[in-house]
């Protein structure tokens, strides 16, 4: 057994093994949460399970867009079901529709729509302006130097391991946040190498690391976040394109 630090934990596998879901039945999956002393079910965690089941029913097609919504709390103490609705199976397109349910109720809704790989027109946004992974301290030295301020409820989720490196271009204050706009940029990486020819494993990934800093930033005007007190916030809806294949163990740029 080891503890919190160790670096025997390998946070990618434990993410990667908890994306594996169960079959049950054809069209029925299930997923666990991890043990980790939070009270409610990660958004991301629930959007990459989703991405999964629907995945598990398709093949030789790639997700290009997913848009979801989060309609109640996820409890983290049960497995969570996964149906899949085979909505369309078209020559070029398919469609799929995802409940996930905990309690005989549903807690999140997803619809996905997969493409046969193909091309088409290409354009390019520009990259802005930025500083780079290297000039920048990572989200785990800045929590380390924040962990002595942090409210005791918080202590071991903001301790753990996490699968995805964080690193942000303008950190934030942790306590007593300042008002500001609500904009952000950070780069993110998977902790360990992930194979790039897998699509889907990729994607769903990167579905999972993208619901990390929506909240915070939306909150950035109020000059409030999760350690102030007094403020509940939770995810409400979440969507996501998918132009090109990419590496989540290289460095993304995430502007929000």
């Amino acid at each position: 057994m080891t503890d919190a630090a160790s670096p025997a934990e390998d946070p990618v596998a434990d993410l990667v093994s908890l994306l594996d879901l169960e079959r049950i039945e054809t069209n029925l999956f299930r997923g666990q949460s991890p043990d980790d002393g939070v009270k409610r079910v990660f958004g991301g965690q629930v959007i990459a399970q989703a991405l999964v089941a629907a995945y598990r029913t398709i093949e030789n097609r790639v997700c290009h867009s997913l848009h979801s919504y989060f309609i109640r709390p996820g409890d983290p103490t049960v497995p969570i079901l996964y149906e899949v609705d085979r909505a369309r199976d078209g020559k070029s397109f398919t469609t799929r529709r995802v409940v996930a349910i905990q309690h005989g109720e549903q807690i999140f809704n997803l619809a996905a729509s997969f493409q046969v790989p193909e091309t088409g027109f290409v354009h390019q946004s520009p990259m802005p302006a930025t500083k780079m992974p290297d000039e920048l301290k990572s989200e785990d030295e800045l929590r380390a130097l924040a962990k002595d301020h942090i409210p005791k409820e918080f202590q071991k989720q903001f301790s753990r391991p996490r699968p995805i490196e964080l690193k942000p271009v303008d950190p934030r204050q942790m306590i007593s946040p300042a008002k500001t706009e609500p904009k952000k940029q950070m780069w993110l990486r998977s902790r360990g190498q992930i194979d790039p020819n897998n699509i889907a494993l990729q994607q769903c990934l990167l579905a999972y690391a993208s619901d990390m800093g929506i909240l915070d930033t939306a909150t950035k005007p109020h000059g409030v976040n999760w350690f102030t007190g007094g403020v509940q916030m939770a995810s409400l809806d979440h969507s996501m394109w998918f132009h090109e294949p990419f590496d989540i163990s290289d460095w993304l740029l995430y502007t929000m």
